[in-house]
């Protein structure tokens, strides 16, 4: 059975840079970003907007390096259509969560009630592991 691949939501990626996740949490997303973490767009826009000191803008720009960020396309946009139609979703978790729905990835995210009733949407909770 095939290894699930993953994408993390900014507050994710946050907590692990800032080491707020539980030890389990800290293993599991080193494993993630080990194999190279999937970010979309919006988590780009957000982490490299965050007003942070030059040292942590540093670390939030390397990690922004080093993963793959997923940009927009057509099949997002229509999935993104699709999600804000069927359900209250912010536009940015509505971007991630179709991101996270055309390339068949698990969101790893500290706040799961964002995404859910998302048919077919897989999250994970690094703070739960």
């Amino acid at each position: 059975m095939e290894q699930p691949q993953y994408l993390i939501d900014t507050n994710a990626v946050i907590d692990y840079l800032g080491n707020k996740l539980p030890i389990s949490g800290i293993d599991f997303m080193n494993s993630v970003v080990d194999a190279v973490p999937n970010v979309s767009v919006v988590t780009k826009i957000e982490i490299l907007g965050y007003n942070a000191s030059e040292q942590h803008y540093t670390i939030l720009n390397s990690f922004i390096n080093d993963a793959t960020v997923l940009d927009l396309n057509e099949k997002v946009v229509e999935a993104t259509i699709d999600i804000r139609k069927k359900h209250k979703t912010k536009l940015p978790d509505a971007i991630i969560a179709a991101t996270a729905l055309v390339y068949d990835l698990v969101v790893i995210t500290r706040n799961t009630s964002d995404f859910k009733n998302i048919e077919g949407l897989k999250v994970l909770d690094p703070h739960s592991l």
